[in-house]
Parts: structure tokens; sequence; C-alpha cells
């Protein structure tokens, strides 16, 4: 296996920080105003967006798909942050590359060639990343580690609205730990039931970028959001 650098590398370092990375699921935006929506969250202080494609066959919800990724791109800068609960992810990886996507995580659970999607996202130029559901543990993927820019830990069902966050997720990020010698610079991300309790908790189990949903767009205020989420970490 290659372990070379790919060029997302420069976006990620960007990326990198003291404190956590908050980033919006678009999933719960007004997508009549998608241009402004995009627009206030960089104002607010987001650096990058969350976007969450589903495909009614790998979970049983539709969300969308490359017109609303190509869309974000055409009006914000912000890097894309593209999570693909979908099957058969290697037939779309360039597609959605082509769309503006800067990051492509796909689930574990939907290919046994992990390496080989790893491999074609990376070879795009895009930063390349692996889900894992609640029930998949780390040992599933660990020979591909190496390949991965970083690691998404789902702390509930993919394409399941409105289940419990599962706090025996978090151990993920001890053994991802683990595991990346050949990856110091592997980058843990968790994504399902982050509010500001939920977000502290992740952050101090190792979690490095948070995506949050609600606990964002449920308020009308999206910078106060964004540094009550933040000062939560921190305390």
């Amino acid at each position: 296996m290659t372990t070379a650098v790919p060029p997302a590398s420069a976006l990620l370092d960007k990326l990198r920080g003291p404190g956590p990375l908050i980033l919006p699921s678009m999933l719960l935006c007004d997508f009549a105003n998608l241009q402004r929506e995009a627009e206030r969250l960089s104002e607010a202080g987001f650096q990058a967006l969350h976007l969450d494609v589903m495909d009614g066959v790998f979970v049983p919800n539709l969300s969308y798909g490359l017109s609303v990724v190509k869309s974000l791109r055409r009006v914000t800068p912000l890097p894309l942050d593209v999570h693909l609960m979908i099957a058969n992810p290697a037939q779309y990886i360039e597609a959605f590359r082509d769309a503006g996507a800067d990051v492509i995580t796909f689930h574990a659970e939907a290919t046994s060639d992990h390496a080989a999607v790893l491999e074609q996202i990376r070879r795009t130029g895009a930063a390349a990343g692996i889900v894992l559901n609640p029930d998949t543990p780390v040992s599933d993927i660990a020979a591909v580690v190496e390949l991965c820019d970083l690691a998404l830990v789902m702390s509930v069902q993919a394409g399941f609205g409105g289940q419990a966050f599962r706090p025996e997720a978090l151990e993920k990020f001890q053994h991802f730990r683990q595991l990346a010698q050949a990856r110091p610079d592997l980058i843990l991300e968790i994504d399902g039931g982050i509010n500001r309790e939920t977000a502290a908790q992740a952050w101090r189990a190792g979690a490095q970028w948070l995506v949050v949903g609600s606990g964002i767009f449920a308020h009308d205020d999206y910078a106060a959001a964004h540094q009550a989420l933040l000062a939560a970490c921190s305390t």
C-alpha cells in the first residue's frame, strides 16, 4: 500500500487547530436559500460544511446528491466534507470530486474492498476517509488506517433520525489512536446526536471534527450557536 500524502494535505493542515472544528450538517439547512445559508455559516465562523448523501439503498432514507454538492461549490469557498451513505461508493467517487467535494468519506459496511476505494479517493486529490456505524468495530478497517486521512465515527446508526447519542461509540477513538502509527496525523470525526453536552464528551474522547445539525440550525443566531459549542468543549 502507498502511504504518500495526498494533495488534500494542505487543506487538512489549514483546518487543524488547537480546538475542535465544528461542521454544520447541511441536511437541516434552508435549501430554498442555500447560498444565503452558506454565507451565514461562513460569517458565523464555520470553516467547513458537512454533506450527508443518502441513496435510499444503503440507508432507508434519501437526502441529496451531486446537484446540491455542485450548487454549494458554486456559492461558497468553504471546504465540503461529503459523507457518502450509499451502496457501491466506488461508482461515484470521481463524480463527487468533480462536483466539488474536498473530503470524501464512505461507509466500511458498504464495500469489502476498503483499500481500493480509499486509493480511488486519494487519486482524485480529495481527502479520503472511512466511516463506521456504531456496531462496526475499528478492527474491521485496521488494515487500511494508513490510507485514511480521517476516520468518521457514527454515534447513531447512519440514515435514521431521532436516535439517542450512543456514548460507547467514543471508545473507538482510543482504538484509532492505537492503530494510527502509520498516520499520526489521522483526523477523527464524529457525527450523530452532537449538541453542547455530547460535543464536550466527544472532544474529551479525542474527536477533532464534530458534525452538528440541530445544535446549529435550530438557532437563529448561527454565530452564537457556534461559540456555545466551542465553549462547551473548553470546559
